[in-house]
């Protein structure tokens, strides 16, 4: 047993690595590779578990101070581990595939949670951040109208935000599924800019 469990680990470290590789078992990350792959297993069933919640941060005119929006942020309350960080768990959800299910929760608690806040008087917008994950299949352009729909969400109160890095993915199916979505009367942003291709002739 011992033995497997340290070839899974150097497996993985070989995958992690590039793939069509070898790698030696190292007992030194052994406690860093064992935590990530848990944690690729618990995530499975996080959403079926109801341990996924959203957070937002607040988005404000600089001008005059005045609350225009917010962000919605996905934070991930485990039931043993207590609460993973972001950075910790979003990698391993984007390289497995299941950012896509996730990203499509997120947009529908983000949207419904939006639309209540509208039915209260409160007129902001939500952004919701896309992973190039998601950008990659027509499933994006279906989950976000879906949202829209159920929530019944003012479509313009929609912010979607996309890094540099998935704007340049497979840049020709990127712009269709874009143009879909602001076809829908989605507003579409820019997140962290300067910190990939930061040109603006891209």
């Amino acid at each position: 047993g011992d033995l497997l469990r340290d070839a899974d680990v150097a497996l993985y470290q070989a995958k992690a690595a590039g793939k069509n590789r070898y790698e030696v078992y190292d007992p030194d990350v052994k406690s860093t590779i064992s935590r990530r792959i848990d944690l690729e297993f618990d995530l499975r069933s996080a959403v079926e578990g109801n341990q996924f919640r959203l957070v937002y941060q607040p988005i404000y005119n600089l001008d005059d101070l005045t609350l225009v929006g917010v962000e919605a942020l996905l934070r991930w309350d485990h039931p043993t581990r207590g609460l993973v960080q972001p950075d910790e768990f979003i990698p391993i959800l984007e390289q497995s595939g299941q950012i896509i299910e996730v990203g499509r929760w997120v947009l529908r608690q983000a949207c419904e949670q939006m639309a209540a806040w509208h039915a209260r008087g409160e007129t902001l917008d939500v952004s919701v951040n896309v992973s190039g994950r998601q950008l990659d299949h027509d499933t994006i352009v279906d989950d976000i109208r879906q949202a829209l729909r159920v929530s019944g969400l003012p479509a313009e109160s929609l912010i979607v935000e996309v890094t540099e890095t998935a704007l340049m993915r497979n840049t020709d199916e990127t712009a269709r599924r874009l143009k879909a979505i602001k076809e829908l009367g989605v507003r579409i942003a820019i997140d962290d800019f300067g910190t990939g291709y930061s040109s603006l002739a891209y």
